[in-house]
């Protein structure tokens, strides 16, 4: 006997009734159930909630978790011995059937949009050779959250046209899981370089001099680093990568279908090797930081660091983003929204007027500060 969706709350009722576990079955094993029991609509991942939500109705449920399921990593030695050679961009994609019209669609994507009838499309099996993700850090930022740091982010920019802060980004603006690599190592690292004590000498009976003894120094410094991120993806350019930031690793949930349900979730591109490449550059500064205090001293120079890693694990997190694409002056622009943190990064278009009356208004400020000046010493 099936249970009745709940009607959506009138005003002034009271709360909805506490939701059921979610489960969503479906006759194929490939894809993720998104039918509302009740209305048969939409079901979608609530951004911000941990239940599934129908756009139409309001049917909600929790999703269900596995009490026992664990955030998962991979020995990176034995994935690069059993995958020596293979590169996603040679693997192939893997067909959805939409649940709503039937149609079937090829992609490389865990989860998109059917291009008929708009419906939740989510693969659940992985295509074989392809890394599932292990992780997940769910939408902590809805559709009317991200429009409204789009608002205050256009708002804010100052050089900006006038006619800016009439962009809607409604319709552009889509929530995109982008995949990030993580990389846990032990590092042992032997240096060489040399030490600068400084010393001061008299040189004169009214002068000093500050000179530098040098020294030879070598020796080794160990680390462990625990979860490394980099984008797994050239979805964001590697300046918007970094401005827009990587989602609190704590909020990460054990990945599951549910989440992405409603959102576009793009395949990874970064191979782990390139990954590990990355992560490897980002730990090389905090390496350098430990062999200039081991060496010490008032100066540093390093003429060689040798760098063993081991232990190295990595797993594959999805992150969670809003991004705007408008077009202005016939030229497209994008501006991406952390929808874990909130942090809003973007380029935009500059106003030349603008520009030049503040050039125009500090070259006056200083011409009448040169005026008061001038007249001060007269």
């Amino acid at each position: 006997m099936s249970i009745p969706p709940p009607l959506p709350p009138e005003q002034g009722a009271g709360p909805l009734p506490v939701p059921a576990p979610f489960v969503a079955p479906t006759e194929d094993a490939s894809l993720l159930a998104t039918r509302c029991p009740g209305c048969g609509s939409q079901l979608g991942f609530a951004a911000g909630t941990s239940s599934m939500r129908c756009l139409m109705c309001g049917y909600f449920a929790e999703i269900a978790h596995d009490p026992d399921a664990t955030v998962d990593e991979h020995d990176y030695e034995t994935w690069a011995r059993n995958n020596a050679g293979r590169a996603v961009a040679s693997l192939g994609g893997h067909v959805l059937r939409c649940e709503g019209c039937g149609a079937t669609t090829e992609s490389t994507a865990i989860s998109s949009s059917c291009q008929f009838c708009g419906g939740h499309l989510v693969g659940i099996t992985p295509t074989e050779g392809v890394i599932p993700p292990e992780a997940v850090v769910p939408f902590a930022l809805d559709h009317a959250k991200a429009r409204e740091a789009f608002t205050t982010w256009v708002s804010s920019r100052f050089f900006g046209p006038r006619a800016l802060k009439d962009v809607d980004a409604e319709e552009s603006l889509r929530g995109t899981y982008l995949p990030y690599w993580t990389f846990d190592a032990r590092t042992t690292s032997e240096y060489e370089g040399q030490r600068g004590d400084d010393y001061t000498v008299k040189v004169d009976d009214d002068r000093t001099e500050t000179r530098t003894e040098w020294s030879r120094r070598s020796g080794t410094v160990r680390r462990t680093f625990d979860d490394i991120v980099v984008p797994g993806s050239a979805q964001l350019t590697p300046k918007e990568a970094r401005g827009a930031g990587s989602a609190d690793l704590v909020k990460a949930q054990p990945y599951r279908a549910e989440y992405v349900a409603g959102f576009s979730t793009v395949r990874y591109d970064v191979d782990p090797p390139r990954g590990l490449e990355r992560a490897k550059a980002v730990m090389a500064s905090t390496i350098r930081n430990d062999v200039e205090h081991a060496i010490g001293g008032d100066h540093q120079r390093i003429s060689e660091i040798r760098t063993a890693y081991a232990a190295v694990m990595f797993k594959l997190v999805l992150m969670p983003f809003w991004i705007a694409t408008y077009m202005y002056a016939g030229k497209q622009w994008q501006v991406v929204i952390n929808a874990s943190t909130g942090k809003v990064t973007g380029k935009h278009p500059v106003s030349p007027i603008k520009v030049a009356l503040t050039v125009l208004a500090g070259i006056i400020l200083l011409v009448v500060v040169a005026i008061l000046y001038a007249k001060s010493r007269t």
